[in-house]
């Protein structure tokens, strides 16, 4: 993996963290407007609407 590769998975697993970590419901929203974002597009592959759902489900348990 290269290092622009390691650093886009370093954005993205540090967004998924911090979702996990707040309770705050306007940080939740930003975090989830930034996984439907361009940018994230950009640095991932992955489903945001899959990724939220998920992130989501988690948090309800």
């Amino acid at each position: 993996m290269n290092p622009y590769e390691e650093l886009a998975n370093a954005i993205v697993l540090q967004a998924v963290k911090d979702y996990r970590l707040t309770d705050d419901e306007a940080e939740l929203a930003e975090i989830e407007r930034f996984f439907r974002s361009g940018w994230f597009g950009v640095l991932s592959k992955v489903d945001p609407e899959y990724l939220i759902r998920k992130l989501r489900k988690e948090k309800s348990k």
